[in-house]
């Protein structure tokens, strides 16, 4: 085989173009084709680029556009023509090594499975995982300011004055006290009230708010039944369930928003809002939930069935819309069926009074809804 010619070529008709990458004055230069590729201009000092350095970069069809590593990086020789072209192109072996082949482009591919792979792993068992973990380390302070956030969309929805009759709130205030202790619950900062509203339902809020809306209260018919839903309301204020929720739900902009201290902003007050009226916690938080109302109430020496049969009353007349208080939870008749099994017959006195129990009744009117 022939060794390559290193004569400087005959220079083409058309010009070769030079950028040299510092300015964008466009010269027009020769080359000369030696030990490494020389860049003419005339009256200027003459640019070597080693043919090892040499990379094709892009450009227009019949045109041969080169960069060199070792050159600036906007330093660019554009060869019109075509002989010319073919003659730098047979010296400069490396000319293509930046290219992405095949090999390359299956690794890109599976980088970016990797990629889409471990998002979902992060969706499904990280922030799961991460929700599991920070919620009982949310600072009170905090969760207090997410509870009065989310407080105001609640009110919005359901009515934005708690029901106030003396005698009423009174009973209300026995009750909760009575649960309160019971669970070991020792923070002061957590209120509870009723809402005057049809809908039958309960929910605790992030920070030690508890409310219970008048429509649940119209549809007991003892102190014990309203006792059961709030304990296990209670259940989810012990398990941190709505600060978790919460983080699940709201996922990475709440824990972003958390990191800097934006936990009132539009997220955390949506997030909360939504978990509460649909009662979006998980099977698992809600059977924890059971679990404890049935400790509480037997602590008491009351029965956790009456609770069973209230949710059970409400869905069966009213068939568990997203309002309803058992929607996301365990089946009803699960439900009943454990409530029942733990029924006991009662060893401690009464909760409430019937004129407790009736006053109660009565906490938010005639007019109350």
């Amino acid at each position: 085989m022939s060794e390559l010619s290193t004569e400087a070529p005959a220079q083409p008709a058309k010009p070769t173009i030079f950028f040299d990458g510092v300015s964008s004055r466009r010269r027009q230069v020769t080359l000369t084709l030696g030990d490494a590729l020389e860049i003419v201009e005339e009256g200027g000092t003459p640019v070597r680029w080693a043919y090892a350095d040499i990379r094709r970069a892009d450009g227009p069809a019949g045109i041969l556009r080169l960069a060199a590593t070792s050159a600036p990086p906007l330093a660019r020789l554009e060869i019109r023509d075509a002989a010319l072209a073919a003659d730098v192109t047979v010296r400069c072996m490396r000319l293509d090594e930046h290219q992405t082949t095949r090999r390359g482009v299956a690794k890109i591919v599976g980088w970016s499975v990797a990629a889409a792979v471990s998002i979902v792993c992060v969706v499904l068992f990280g922030v799961p995982l991460a929700a599991d973990r920070l919620a009982p380390l949310v600072p009170k302070p905090i969760e207090r300011r997410i509870g009065d956030a989310s407080e105001v969309q609640v009110k919005a929805i359901f009515g934005r004055n708690v029901c106030e009759d003396p005698a009423g709130k009174a009973a209300f205030t026995k009750l909760v006290n009575r649960l309160r202790d019971a669970a070991g619950l020792d923070d002061d900062s957590m209120t509870a009230g009723v809402l005057p509203t049809p809908v039958p339902n309960a929910f605790a809020l992030p920070g030690g708010k508890v409310y219970v809306l008048s429509g649940l209260l119209d549809k007991a018919q003892n102190p014990d039944e309203l006792a059961g839903i709030l304990a296990h309301e209670l259940g989810h204020l012990k398990h941190h369930d709505s600060m978790r929720g919460l983080i699940y739900n709201g996922g990475t902009s709440f824990l972003i928003g958390l990191l800097f201290g934006d936990v009132t902003g539009s997220s955390a007050v949506i997030f909360a809002s939504r978990s509460v009226v649909e009662a979006s916690y998980s099977r698992e938080a809600e059977t924890g939930a059971d679990t404890f109302a049935i400790e509480i109430m037997h602590a008491l020496g009351r029965s956790p069935k009456p609770s069973a049969e209230l949710m059970f009353r409400i869905t069966g007349k009213e068939g568990g819309g997203l309002t309803s208080i058992l929607a996301s939870h365990p089946l009803t008749e699960d439900r009943l069926a454990r409530m029942t099994r733990e029924d006991r017959p009662a060893s401690g006195p009464p909760l409430l009074t019937d004129k407790e129990w009736q006053a109660l009744k009565g906490i938010c009117g005639s007019g109350k809804i």
